[in-house]
């Protein structure tokens, strides 16, 4: 049976509606507001800022179904596009277009296109065969950590310049840059900077792409350059916007994952002692960290033609939300989901989306992330907040974080 939409004031804005999109009251924990979303059924309407609709998916078999359906569009040009984001709004209102046609704002068969050009770099053993190279990275950070000595923040002394060092190694940007690059993250929270820290950006690559067209090095945005550029393929100012959702997301998902990881290990201290006693853990606690923290607010769709799901019927031009944590945590896929499990088999979790939008660079992340967890954990036994959890200051935005990590040894 299809459920009709509720009734609608005149003005357009929905009666009796949820808010969208809820914040978090734990660095660790979904917002309880899921939990009434829930009650609402899979797929139910939530009101937007500025009263808009839109519907909000908390069930995973419906957010997979609809994630693989290709009449749901990720164009941000389409009438109604649900952008739940403050951050995401004003980009779009200034028309910057910084990330416009940038891998996850397309549709095939660009899309197509454009991840056909890039999948080569971001393959299992590709990432694999980076792992001495992260390794470096993680090395040389800790050993910097701990010449300075406790307490220190992790954030950082150790999450940020091993998420920067990653992705600026495998981009080919200059890791003395990283600063910057760590400045316009911290900007892009900020209220009415979001702008100017993409700006700043994109002019910052546009340089950088200009200076490798002269002299290529060897890194992912060289041999772009090399390939696609220089032969004229692709434009410069599309590897920009290529080269800024790479960065982006390379940076802040990582950083903020491992951090997370961390706070939520020391705070479920038997199952970092699971991890201590038999490391082949690792990999699957690894997934579910990525199940259990679910850093990303939500992934926005219209569709572009009627679909009926979870006892919902979506017209065409309906703005859609798959509430990534709330679909992490949907209790008919995954037992206890509110419990923190390094046991669990959480491989099918939407951390990464799913379809054709898939993260790129999940097998880098991944590797990223053991690297950095496996080698903390191994070479600071003794590692514990400095501060109480309930105290680590939040980044609430598109990417949920924690601004700083106090801890000891």
């Amino acid at each position: 049976m299809t459920i009709d939409r509720i009734a609608e004031n005149k003005d357009g804005t929905a009666n009796d509606l949820p808010e969208f999109p809820l914040t978090r009251e734990c660095p660790f924990q979904q917002p309880s507001g899921y939990a009434e979303l829930r009650d609402r059924g899979p797929v139910t309407e939530v009101r937007l800022a500025g009263g808009r609709t839109a519907w909000a998916v908390t069930g995973h078999a419906e957010a997979r179904k609809l994630l693989a359906d290709p009449a749901m569009s990720s164009d941000h040009h389409r009438p109604n596009f649900p952008l739940a984001e403050p951050a995401m709004a004003a980009l779009k209102n200034k028309d910057i277009g910084l990330l416009v046609g940038a891998l996850v704002r397309t549709d095939p068969p660009e899309h197509t296109t454009q991840r056909r050009m890039l999948i080569p770099s971001f393959t299992v053993r590709r990432c694999a065969a980076l792992r001495p190279n992260i390794q470096r990275i993680v090395d040389a950070r800790l050993a910097a950590m701990l010449a300075q000595g406790p307490p220190a923040d992790l954030v950082s002394a150790f999450a940020l310049p091993v998420a920067s060092g990653t992705i600026c190694e495998l981009l080919g940007v200059p890791y003395e840059d990283h600063d910057f690059f760590e400045e316009q993250a911290r900007r892009r929270f900020a209220p009415g900077q979001v702008v100017d820290a993409f700006t700043a950006l994109a002019d910052y690559l546009e340089r950088l792409i200009q200076g490798k067209e002269k002299s290529p090095g060897d890194g992912l945005l060289d041999e772009l350059v090399v390939e696609q550029v220089l032969p004229g393929r692709l434009a410069r100012a599309e590897l920009v916007r290529y080269a800024m959702s790479l960065l982006l997301a390379g940076h802040d998902t990582s950083a903020n994952m491992i951090a997370l990881s961390v706070l939520a290990l020391l705070e479920h201290p038997e199952q970092l002692a699971a991890l201590r006693e038999d490391p082949a853990l690792f990999p699957g606690a690894i997934e579910e960290l990525l199940r259990y923290l679910s850093i990303i607010g939500s992934l926005a769709r219209v569709a572009t033609k009627d679909i009926e799901v979870g006892g919902r019927r979506i017209r065409a031009g309906d703005g859609v939300l798959i509430a990534g944590g709330a679909v992490n945590h949907d209790p008919s896929q995954f037992h206890s989901p509110q419990e923190l499990n390094v046991h669990r088999s959480a491989r099918n979790h939407v951390a990464f989306g799913y379809g054709v939008h898939q993260c790129i660079g999940q097998n880098l992340a991944r590797v990223e992330m053991e690297t950095a967890l496996r080698t903390l954990f191994a070479r600071i036994p003794t590692l514990r907040l400095a501060v109480p959890a309930d105290e680590v200051p939040m980044n609430q935005g598109l990417f949920f974080g924690i601004g700083e990590l106090r801890v000891t040894w």
